[in-house]
C-alpha cells in the first residue's frame, strides 16, 4: 500500500501556521489538487488563501467540538487525505495542583480529538477507495519528562489510539501514519524552551509525504526523533507493526 499526493484532496487540521501551515504548503506543491485547512477561526485562514487562491479552502473544525468536525466532514466529502496535526501543549508535572486538569484538556485535544476526527472521516476515507489518515504524534509519546507529564501523556494516549485505528483503518484500505517529531520550530516549541534545538517544520511535511508514498505506518522525521527510533525499532516492528500484519 502507498499513497500519492498529486491530483488528491487533503485536509489539514491546525493548518494556520507552524506543521500544520508547513504541510499545506507542501502538499500543494506536491500537486495536490486541494486543501481543506481546518482552523478555528476562518479568517486565520486568509494567507494561505491569498497565497493559493481556489486550492485552499477554510473550514471550522474546533478540536473539542465533535459537531464542528461532523460539518468539515460533510463539507469536505471528496477527500482521500486527512492529516490530523492539531494539538495543545501544557507544561506540567504530576505534583502539580493542577495536573488533573491540565491532562484532562490535553486528552480532550489530543486525543479524543483524533477520535472525533476519525469516527467523522473515516467514511468519507472509505467511499473514496480508502485513502490516508495521518495522525501527528510526538517522541513524548514514547518516554515522559518532569515538566511536560501532562502533554506527554496526551501523546501517549493519542498513539495508542492510533495503533488501534491502524488495526480497524487498514480494514477499508485506509493507510495511517503515525509521526512522531521531535523538536520543530514552531510556537510550541518556542512555549517549552526548545528552540534552540529544534529543526524546521519542512522536515515534518516532506517526510509524511515520502512515508505516505512507502506505505509506512511510522515516521520519525527529525535527527532527534531517529534517535529514539533507532531504539524503538525492534519493538516497533515486531509488536506494533506485526500485530497489524494480521488483520
Amino acid at each position: 500500500m502507498g499513497f500519492t499526493i498529486e491530483k488528491k484532496v487533503a485536509l489539514v487540521t491546525g493548518a494556520n501556521r507552524g506543521i500544520g501551515k508547513t504541510i499545506v504548503e507542501t502538499l500543494l506543491a506536491a500537486g495536490a489538487s486541494k486543501v481543506y485547512v481546518g482552523v478555528r477561526k476562518l479568517d486565520s485562514a486568509d494567507e494561505l488563501v491569498a497565497a493559493h487562491g481556489a486550492k485552499v479552502v477554510p473550514v471550522r473544525i474546533d478540536m473539542e467540538d465533535a459537531d464542528s468536525i461532523k460539518s468539515a466532514a460533510h463539507k469536505a466529502n471528496d477527500v482521500s487525505l486527512v492529516i490530523n496535526n492539531a494539538g495543545v501543549y501544557q507544561g506540567g508535572n504530576p505534583l502539580d495542583s493542577d495536573f488533573i486538569e491540565s491532562t484532562q484538556y490535553q486528552l480532550n485535544v489530543n486525543a479524543y480529538g483524533q477520535v472525533r476526527m476519525a469516527q467523522a472521516f473515516a467514511p468519507v476515507l472509505k467511499a473514496h477507495g480508502g485513502g490516508a489518515f495521518v495522525q501527528i504524534n510526538s517522541v513524548a509519546s514514547l518516554r515522559s519528562f518532569p515538566g511536560f507529564a501532562a502533554y506527554c501523556a496526551s501523546k501517549a494516549a493519542a498513539y495508542s489510539i492510533t495503533q488501534a485505528l491502524h488495526l480497524q483503518l487498514t480494514e477499508q484500505g485506509t493507510q495511517v501514519l503515525s509521526v512522531h517529531p521531535g523538536p520543530i520550530r514552531t510556537d510550541m516549541s518556542a512555549q517549552a524552551g526548545l528552540d534552540e534545538v529544534a529543526e524546521p517544520a519542512s522536515v515534518v511535511a516532506d517526510g509524511i509525504i515520502a512515508a505516505l508514498a512507502a506505505g509506512d505506518y511510522h515516521l520519525f522525521p527529525d535527527s532527534l526523533a531517529k534517535q529514539y527510533y533507532e531504539q524503538y525499532q525492534p519493538f516497533a516492528t515486531n509488536i506494533v507493526e506485526a500485530i497489524t500484519d494480521e488483520v
